[in-house]
């Protein structure tokens, strides 16, 4: 019976320590089940925290821009790039932490090169809209301004009072801007006979007809309005407006995205009456209404 009794024991207590030992494996299974969930935990809330944190990387948008354009895009007294087109970049460059907006200078008529081969992503230019463009490039949909192109020549000359005056004349426009797109279709259409005559320099225009070696150009009176006052350029505008276009950002084909946040800032700025106050101070006027 001892022998029994013994054994039973041994038994009992063999299958209790069994048993403990099961439950420690057990335990200590649960403990470090829990504790690679809570490293996990701990991981993920590190990993979230450090994306929280972390800045999203910046993308780099290069704009082309001119600085022979009174009131638009042009180098003040101080050596500044400053005016209407630049500002409103500036502006919308403020707007959109996502991206990091540099302007680049250039001649006017090397704009769309520029654009076309990649050097630049769009264009701060008051540019307007022609079925030429249209082929090649992207327009975006919110306009910025209304430019009221006009003829304008010497402020003594009489004899020129709109641009069906200057059959014959010499009528300075720059290359592939909008203005020679107009001079050329009034020529063709109602077959005026103006001497049309290209130049890539800004100053050139004031310069030549303020020394009587041009007859006429087409600008805005806005810009006529600054270079008299800057320069003495003696100019003035005639006739009714040869158009009133609204003026655009111009992008490559392939920026769609670019000018979906384009768009919805200008609003923005519209909406806030930031824009309105820009126009008022460089041009003169709000030329955005009506847009």
């Amino acid at each position: 019976m001892k022998k029994l009794t013994v054994l039973s024991t041994i038994i009992l207590t063999a299958t209790f320590a069994a048993g403990c030992a099961t439950q420690s494996k057990t335990a200590s299974t649960n403990s470090g089940a829990a504790a690679t969930a809570a490293a996990t935990t701990a991981a993920t809330a590190t990993a979230q925290a450090t994306a929280a944190t972390t800045p999203k990387a910046v993308k780099k948008i290069v704009v082309g821009t001119g600085t022979q354009f009174p009131n638009i895009c042009f180098i003040d007294d101080k050596g500044n790039l400053t005016g209407y087109d630049v500002e409103l970049v500036k502006e919308i460059d403020k707007r959109l932490p996502e991206y990091e907006f540099e302007l680049k200078t250039m001649e006017f008529k090397n704009l769309l090169l520029s654009l076309e081969t990649n050097k630049i992503d769009f264009i701060a230019h008051q540019m307007e809209i022609n079925e030429e463009r249209k082929q090649k490039f992207l327009y975006n949909e919110e306009a910025y301004n209304i430019f009221p192109n006009k003829i304008i020549v010497h402020k003594d000359n009489t004899a020129i009072k709109s641009i069906d005056d200057l059959k014959g004349k010499k009528l300075l426009v720059t290359a592939t801007s909008n203005a020679a797109v107009l001079a050329e279709k009034y020529n063709k259409e109602h077959n005026t006979g103006i001497n049309i005559v290209y130049t890539g320099a800004g100053e050139d225009s004031k310069t030549q007809i303020k020394a009587g070696r041009a007859d006429a150009s087409i600008s805005t009176q806005f810009a006529i309005d600054f270079v008299n006052k800057s320069v003495d350029a003696q100019l003035k505008t005639v006739g009714e407006p040869l158009s009133n276009s609204k003026v655009y950002f111009i992008l490559r084909k392939d920026g769609e995205e670019l000018k979906k946040k384009i768009d919805e800032t200008v609003k923005s700025i519209k909406a806030d009456g930031t824009l309105g106050k820009l126009s008022t101070h460089w041009l003169g006027a709000d030329y955005t209404v009506g847009n």
